[in-house]
């Protein structure tokens, strides 16, 4: 089966087919069916924010260490990348409902850990668990999406709303989570994802029913592919969160980050052995199949996605601990002042529509790295007592930039991949941001370890986010020139 390339979809292509349509009724999106999948995606990136505002807390009440507290963050992106690509797998096996309501089963039991945990090594167990629902919610939320919203234009609008929500509630989380911590201690942070993970699995119940599994199921699995598939990705980001504490010249560090590498590179050469098998006969299905990857594109796409996470995540990381512990802003206050960065995908989605809908999705990512770029380099005057107003523009830039991009960059996946691998193709993408926030955060944590004071790792945490931002500008540009100039593809 081969995939549609997005040039086929955007740009004159899509014009041309809005004209033949002019005078339509314009198609509506099924409410919902997408609203029980944005909720899913509510749940895992309330969690990224509010998490953080929580922290103090934490540290006060179970008596958590620095360490500890840096897995209680990063632990959950770490199994969350690390299953990923399973959960994507399993959900275009078994079915994208059944996984995504598996998952949704998975992050609230989780949920119910952490708010119970008496220590911080339960907590961490807890936010981990939550990680692996996560990874098996996130991959099948996509995959509904694309089978409830077949018409492209209609499926943008769709992303647009789905990430919306999920925006919403990244903004939300620094308040509620500020609010929550204030009135009933940190443990309430967790309690409000029950009833929204009992929300989400009620409406998918009723308004998305089970369809046919999209791809063969005759073919087996990939048992040794999934397991060093796993081992590669939990060593690789276990050892970037250790980095910050241990050192990066720490034995142990450097121990995981070569089985990280070591394990990924074999599973790199299972899975083009899989295909290779696959493809003359063979039953035995690769969890990721290589060929994905020579969509044009998608590999840019990709990186791009490492590239805004490691540069947003990390940054997000110290800004919460620098109004914190360099300006004494209680939870809720800081929950405030980051409010102008994490809110704005309520201005970056309707942005997104709009102009996607005519350019395709690699103009407006572009631009909002290009945003994102210099809105790092105006955390640059940054010190401990700038006044808030000054880093207005910083947090405001650096919001809708990196909002505006993964928006764009999460259509651009799905419009790149084939139908039967939708799972897949967006835990690829996912699986990018995640491993980008583990490295964010590890080196914004050893900048500010290392350097002289805190403010001074905060600046030196902004460049590297700019640069990061800068280089997936230029990656855009790119994917779009090789978008423009490919060859009109065959359907889906």
């Amino acid at each position: 089966m081969r995939a549609t390339h997005p040039a086929a979809r955007s740009g004159p292509a899509r014009r041309s087919a809005a004209g033949r349509a002019a005078g339509a009724p314009r198609p509506a999106l099924a409410a919902a069916p997408l609203i029980a999948l944005s909720l899913g995606y509510f749940l895992v990136m309330l969690d990224v924010t509010a998490v953080n505002v929580a922290l103090p807390g934490v540290r006060a009440s179970l008596g958590a260490g620095a360490t500890a507290l840096q897995w209680i963050v990063d632990g959950y992106s770490t199994l969350f990348a690390a299953l990923l690509l399973v959960g994507g797998a399993l959900a275009d096996r078994a079915g994208h409902r059944p996984v995504f309501l598996a998952g949704l089963g998975v992050f609230a039991a989780a949920s119910l850990a952490c708010a119970l945990a008496g220590s911080p090594a339960s907590l961490i167990a807890g936010r981990l668990a939550q990680g692996a629902g996560a990874a098996l919610l996130v991959p099948a939320s996509l995959g509904l999406l694309q089978a409830t919203h077949p018409d492209p234009a209609l499926r943008a609008r769709a992303v647009a709303v789905w990430g919306l929500v999920a925006s919403v509630a990244f903004g939300a989380g620094p308040v509620a989570g500020g609010l929550l911590v204030s009135a009933g201690g940190w443990r309430a942070v967790f309690w409000l994802n029950l009833p929204v993970a009992v929300l989400a699995a009620a409406l998918t119940l009723r308004h998305l029913p089970p369809a046919a599994r999209p791809r063969d199921t005759r073919w087996k699995a990939d048992p040794l592919g999934q397991l060093l598939c796993v081992a590669g990705l939990i060593a690789l980001t276990g050892g970037l969160n250790e980095a910050g504490a241990r050192g990066w010249t720490s034995p142990a560090v450097l121990s995981a980050l070569g089985l990280g590498v070591a394990a990924l590179a074999a599973f790199a050469a299972v899975e083009r052995a899989l295909e290779a098998r696959a493809r003359a006969g063979g039953r035995r299905a690769p969890l990721l199949p290589p060929s994905l990857f020579r969509t044009p594109s998608f590999a840019s796409t990709a990186a791009i996605g490492l590239l805004i996470s490691l540069g947003y995540y990390g940054m997000l990381f110290l800004a919460t601990l620098y109004f914190q512990q360099e300006r004494g802003f209680s939870p809720l206050a800081t929950g405030l002042a980051l409010l102008p960065s994490v809110c704005t995908g309520l201005v970056a989605a309707p942005l997104l529509s709009r102009i996607a809908a005519r350019t395709g999705p690699y103009p407006p990512m572009a631009a909002g790295l290009a945003l994102g770029t210099l809105g790092f380099l105006g955390w640059l005057p940054a010190g401990p007592h700038t006044p808030y107003p000054v880093l207005l523009f910083a947090l405001t830039a650096t919001g809708l930039g990196q909002t505006l991009t993964a928006l764009a960059a999460t259509a651009a996946v799905i419009d790149a991949a084939p139908a039967a691998l939708a799972g897949t193709a967006s835990a690829v993408f996912n699986v990018s941001r995640q491993v980008g926030s583990a490295v964010g955060v590890a080196l914004s944590g050893t900048f500010a370890a290392a350097a002289a004071d805190f403010t001074a790792g905060l600046r030196l945490s902004a460049g590297l986010a700019a640069a990061a931002f800068a280089t997936g500008t230029l990656l855009a540009f790119a994917a779009r020139r090789r978008t423009a100039g490919a060859p009109a593809a065959q359907g889906r």
